[in-house]
Order: structure tokens, then C-alpha cells, then sequence
């Protein structure tokens, strides 16, 4: 039988850093946790147009730090910042209750055809635009190898183009190195909701062998100031 395994949780220990850092006590680690997820599902809605490819989470006793990895951040940022003032305040209002002050950074992708979670993003678009399903896989497969990858995998399930009978299609090109923990694998599942049901998509880019740690977050421009 098959052992299937996250490819990014599977080689978090070796090469990548965690998106949550913080720490609770045993008594509050329920509602912080409710909390961050609460977090990320309103971002993941309210940002959706924005091509969200990551979103990290900092704590401390009095502040919460959100950094979003973006590939379109004037979506987010808004005429004068007007964006992230909405957003902060929603989350401040509606998740935290007003216990904790949140501070925004908004930093972009330098690559987004070589981000899992923005190429997904970009074929459940189409495909809820009813655009061909081979179609989106293929023409989605030559941006993501021009970009510079050494590989990619699509895997797309269910009522393809429309069909009565559910099923599964997988395209790749290049190498694809799941086995070695030094394969630096960014993978993403993107769900498309179509008027037949909804259109799972899976997303595997191989960008080589990493050496070091690789946090997406690390190193970069914050490209607007934080919100006060």
C-alpha cells in the first residue's frame, strides 16, 4: 500500500521553517490556536484576488505580527493603506476581541509561477471560468518551467469539463524528487468551485536541492510600512 506524506510538513525538520511562531500556555493553546486558523480563513476569502502564496504568524503578549507573502499586494495595501487598515481592524474586532493589537507587513513574491499555492490559485480561476481542463494544466505547466523549475506535477479530481463520472488527471514535466529530504518541493492543494461540484487541484514544483533552511519570509523588503 501507498504511504502518502505532506511533502513540505515532511521536510519542515530539515530545510524549511515554520509559517506560526509562537508559544502559548496549556490553558490557552485551544483558543490560540482557534484563533490563527480563524485568522488565515478570513485572509484566504477577503485576500482572494490578491494570490496569496503564504501567510506567517508572530505572538508575543501584546502584539500579533502578520506578514502575507503576495503577488499582487496593491490588492491588499489599498488606496494610502486604506486596505490594511480595513483588515486590521477586522481582525482586532471580530477574532481577537480586542485582547491583542495586530500589525500587518505586506511583502511580494519575487517569483509567483514558481509559487504551488499562486499557480493553483490561477487554474481553479480558470477552470470555474470553464476553460478546458488540459488546457489550464499545459498552458500552466510552460510558465512554471520557463520560470526556472525543474519540474512540476498537476493532479486534477473530479467532474472534469463537466462529465457525469468523477475522475482523476495527472500531467508533469521534468524531474520530480519527492523521496530525498533536500528536495526543495512546494506543493499545494487548491479546491475549484464549479456549477458540476467542486474540482480538486494538486500542485507539486521541484526547484531543486536546498542546502540551508529556506523560509519564505526571510531576508525580503516589507513593502509597505507596518500599520499602526
Amino acid at each position: 500500500m501507498g504511504h502518502k506524506v505532506h511533502p513540505k510538513i515532511h521536510r519542515t525538520p530539515f530545510i524549511y521553517a515554520w509559517d506560526s511562531k509562537w508559544y502559548a500556555k496549556k490553558d490557552q493553546y485551544p483558543d490560540v490556536i482557534e484563533q490563527e486558523i480563524k485568522i488565515r480563513e478570513f485572509l484566504a476569502k477577503k485576500l482572494k484576488e490578491a494570490g496569496i502564496d503564504a501567510i506567517s504568524i508572530e505572538r508575543t503578549p501584546k502584539e500579533v505580527l502578520v506578514t502575507i507573502l503576495a503577488a499582487k499586494p496593491g490588492v491588499i495595501i489599498g488606496r494610502n493603506g486604506e486596505g490594511l487598515e480595513v483588515i486590521r481592524k477586522e481582525i482586532e474586532k471580530k477574532i481577537l476581541a480586542f485582547k491583542t493589537k495586530v500589525k500587518l507587513n505586506i511583502q511580494t513574491v519575487a517569483q509567483p509561477a514558481l509559487s504551488a499555492q499562486i499557480v493553483g490559485q490561477s487554474m481553479a480561476s480558470e477552470i470555474e471560468r470553464r476553460i478546458p481542463f488540459r488546457r489550464v494544466m499545459k498552458q500552466a505547466m510552460e510558465k512554471v518551467m520557463t520560470a526556472g523549475a525543474q519540474g512540476v506535477k498537476f493532479a486534477v479530481a473530479g467532474r472534469l469539463n463537466g462529465v457525469e463520472i468523477a475522475r482523476r488527471e495527472v500531467m508533469g514535466s521534468g524531474k520530480m524528487s519527492l523521496i530525498t529530504l533536500r528536495s526543495d518541493v512546494d506543493y499545494a492543494i487548491v479546491e475549484a468551485n464549479t456549477i458540476y461540484g467542486k474540482i480538486g487541484i494538486k500542485v507539486w514544483i521541484y526547484k531543486g536541492e536546498a542546502f540551508s533552511r529556506r523560509d519564505k519570509f526571510a531576508k525580503k523588503e516589507v513593502e509597505k510600512e507596518k500599520t499602526k
